[in-house]
C-alpha cells in the first residue's frame, strides 16, 4: 500500500514534529460544508488500517449501512485510481479492522461510546487504536463532552479524529489563528488541520502540532475529486 501512503492526507503529519496524532490524543479537521470533511476522514480510516490498525468509525448523522456504503465508493475509486492489483485483499483489511456505530437522533454521549468499546473488546476481542467521529455539531457541543472524550481516548489508548464545520459568516479566530468552532476549545486538540477550498484544489493546513511552533506554508494540497495528495 505505499502507493496509498504517499497520497493519503496524513502525508501533511509527515511535515510536522510529532508525524502523528498519536494515542490519548484528539485532533480535527475544520472545514465549511461540502468541502469534504468525511471524505477526508475516510481516507484518514483507510491510512491507519492499511498500517495495521483497528478503527472504529463513529457517525451521529447517519447509519451503519449509509457509512458503509460512503467507505465502498472511495475505496473502488481508489483503487481504480492508484491502480492497485490486490482489491480483494484490500477491502477484507478494511472490513476485519473497521467497526461502524452510529448514534443517531442525539444519542451519542461519551458514556455511550465507552460503553460500546468495551463491549466491543470483551464480545469480539476489537480494540481500536483510532476512532473518527463524524458529524458531531461542535455550535452545540460543550466543552465538558470534549474534555470527557479526550479521557476516553487516554482510557482506551486511541487516538481520535473528529470534523467540525466552520461558516462563511462566522470569521472568529483565537491568538493562535484557530478559527471558529474550535477557537475556544483548541487547547483540548493536539492536531488542528483547517481544510482550504481554492481553484486548485483542497488545502490541508496545519493549524496546530501538539504545542510546536509552525513553520510557514505547512500544508498539502489535495485533489478536490479524490481527496489524495497531489502536491
Amino acid at each position: 500500500m505505499k502507493s496509498f501512503m504517499k497520497v493519503s492526507p496524513l502525508r501533511l503529519l509527515d511535515m510536522s514534529v510529532e508525524k502523528k496524532l498519536g494515542p490519548g490524543n484528539l485532533g480535527v479537521l475544520i472545514a465549511r460544508a461540502g468541502v469534504g470533511k468525511t471524505a477526508c476522514l475516510v481516507h484518514i480510516a483507510f491510512d491507519r488500517i492499511f498500517s495495521g490498525e483497528s478503527l472504529v468509525h463513529v457517525s451521529v448523522e447517519e447509519t451503519p449501512d449509509k457509512v458503509a456504503s460512503y467507505y465502498n465508493v472511495i475505496f473502488y475509486d481508489m483503487i481504480k485510481i492508484l491502480e492497485l492489483e490486490n482489491e480483494e485483499d484490500l477491502r477484507l483489511m478494511v472490513e476485519r479492522n473497521r467497526m461502524i456505530l452510529s448514534y443517531v437522533k442525539g444519542s451519542f454521549s461519551v458514556d455511550r461510546l465507552r460503553r460500546s468499546l468495551g463491549n466491543l473488546k470483551q464480545n469480539l476481542s476489537f480494540a481500536p487504536q483510532t476512532i473518527i467521529i463524524d458529524g458531531l455539531d461542535f455550535e452545540v457541543t460543550p466543552r465538558e463532552f470534549f474534555e470527557e472524550l479526550k479521557g476516553l481516548s487516554k482510557e482506551f489508548s486511541t487516538e481520535t479524529w473528529l470534523s467540525a464545520l466552520s461558516h462563511r459568516h462566522k470569521l472568529t479566530k483565537n491568538e493562535e489563528g484557530i478559527p471558529y468552532p474550535c477557537s475556544e476549545i483548541d487547547d483540548l486538540f493536539e492536531v488542528i488541520i483547517h481544510m482550504d477550498p481554492t481553484t486548485e484544489g483542497v488545502y490541508l493546513k496545519l493549524l496546530k502540532d501538539h504545542g510546536h511552533t509552525l513553520g510557514q506554508h505547512v500544508s498539502v494540497r489535495l485533489d478536490p475529486n479524490t481527496f489524495l495528495v497531489v502536491s
